[in-house]
Order: structure tokens, then C-alpha cells, then sequence
């Protein structure tokens, strides 16, 4: 599932070509067509924004489309008449401009809502800060942490919560928790607030510092790591040494909702007995 450095970037990479252009066709494909899409034609694109995991395009009079990419969704730009990458019958969202054609291929969540509504919206409505947004406030990440509906939950689970911080999925989870040295299983309740800071700081570090445009595709949490010879320091390395200690980084699955793969260091991340 793209983490919000991936929504980051396609949202700077779409901007230039939707912004201040008025929508000349629009159409919706796939499975659940969105209602009224027709209503964007004419208007003016006023903002592409990434939202946690959401990515946004705003037209003036107060609509927008939110498009949730989940596992395989993603957005491609063309110039007019250039050959798509993908089979049209993937096309969930076709929005054209002068110029420009963008295309949302394979994702399950596309809708269009007045603007007004997104407080209502009982996905968007729920987003904890954003770790990519310019004002984002640490402390108001660690107090939805300490919310007491996530006090049974343990801290791998927790992270990738967006109600209570926007942005983070599976990579960084993994990786966050190697890096601080806490284990993935721990309470949050047996976590010091000085720990859950110190994992939400790390976390909206390596999430700046991948949402550059500088950056590939391929996410990098050991930059400036001289000892690193990869990427990632856990993320998809089962049975390779630790990067640390040489203990075989162990996986498994984690939580109930969405069970996902949880990386970590057995001997530098120890579960507490």
C-alpha cells in the first residue's frame, strides 16, 4: 500500500499540469462508477494535495475527488493521444485538461464530496496529522497514541492507525521501531511519552526525507547510515543479519482488522516478558 511520501509525491507530480486548468471531460470507470463526476467538467482544478494516504484534487465552487490508491491503485499523466501504460479497463478515473490526461488506474476508493463535508467524511474526518503537513505537531500525535481506545493495542499496531498519525503503513512501522529500538509487540501503555516521541520524530524525518522529488520509488531509511548496504534496515529481510547485531531479523503477522507483516530484531528489539 503507498505510505504517504509515495501520495506526496504523486500529488507534486500531477500539480503542474491540473492546477489552474479548467476540466474538459471527465469519466469514471470500473467497478462503482462515482456518482454526478459529470459535475466537474468546466471547473477549474484548484489544488492536488496528499492527505495521509489520500490524495485529493480540489475544483473551485468546493468539490473534490478523493482517490485511496490502497494496494495497486496509482495515478499516471499523458500528453493527449499518448499511449496509456495500462489497459483502459483498469481506469477508474479519467480526468482530461488542456494538455493533459490523468488517469487513476486499479484503485478501489474514488469519490467525489463537497468540501464542506470532509469533517462528516468518516474516513478523512478521523485523520490523525499529517507527518508530511507543513504545521504537522508531534505532541498532538503522541496524545492520540495515548488515546484511550488504543491503550489494549501493542505500538506495531498503533503506527499505521491513521486516526491517530497520517501517513505511516508497513515500511515505515518496521523500520521506525528498528531504528528506536522498541520492540513492535510492546504496549503502548508500558511506552513513556519520551518514546512515542522520539517514534513519531523518526517517523515524519524519514517520511521528509523521502517525499523529495529527488527520490525514486524505492524508499530510503538508512541515509547517511555508512555501515548500510541496502535501503532498509528490517523491511522484507527475513533470516538476513541485523544490520546492528548480526541476529537473523525475524517476521510475522500483526494485528486482527488488517493482519500485516511486522519486521523486526529479536535481540536489538526484545519483547518484554
Amino acid at each position: 500500500m503507498p505510505e504517504g511520501d509515495t501520495l506526496f509525491r504523486t500529488a507534486a507530480g500531477l500539480r503542474p499540469y491540473l492546477v489552474g486548468r479548467s476540466v474538459t471531460a471527465a469519466r469514471t470507470g470500473g467497478p462503482g462508477p462515482v456518482p454526478q463526476v459529470a459535475r466537474i467538467v468546466g471547473r477549474e482544478i484548484t489544488a492536488v494535495e496528499a492527505l495521509g494516504k489520500n490524495l485529493l484534487i480540489r475544483f473551485e465552487g468546493g468539490l473534490e475527488i478523493r482517490t485511496h490508491l490502497r494496494m495497486n491503485g496509482s495515478w499516471h499523466r499523458y500528453r493527449p493521444g499518448e499511449p496509456w501504460r495500462r489497459p483502459a479497463g483498469r481506469a477508474r478515473l479519467v480526468l482530461e485538461v488542456p494538455g493533459a490526461v490523468a488517469v487513476c488506474f486499479d484503485a478501489p476508493v474514488v469519490e467525489l464530496l463537497d468540501r464542506r463535508a470532509e469533517t462528516l467524511h468518516p474516513s478523512l474526518g478521523r485523520l490523525g496529522p499529517d507527518l508530511l503537513a507543513p504545521d504537522f505537531r508531534g505532541e498532538e500525535a503522541v496524545r492520540r497514541l495515548r488515546d484511550p481506545s488504543r491503550a489494549g493495542l501493542s505500538i506495531g499496531e498503533a503506527m499505521v492507525d491513521q486516526r491517530a498519525l497520517a501517513g505511516i503503513g508497513n515500511v515505515y512501522k518496521s523500520e521506525c521501531l528498528w531504528i528506536d529500538r522498541v520492540s513492535p509487540f510492546a504496549s503502548v501503555t508500558d511506552l513513556d511519552d519520551a518514546t512515542l516521541g522520539r517514534l513519531v520524530e523518526t517517523a515524519r524525518r524519514l517520511l521528509v526525507a523521502n517525499a523529495g522529488p529527488s527520490r525514486g520509488p524505492e524508499r530510503v531509511t538508512t541515509t547517511g547510515d555508512r555501515g548500510a548496504p541496502g535501503p532498509l534496515y528490517v523491511y522484507g529481510r527475513t533470516g538476513r543479519p541485523c544490520r546492528r547485531c548480526r541476529t537473523p531479523i525475524v517476521s510475522a503477522k500483526q494485528g486482527t482488522d488488517i493482519p500485516r507483516t511486522t519486521y523486526w530484531c529479536p535481540t536489538c528489539q526484545p519483547t518484554a516478558r
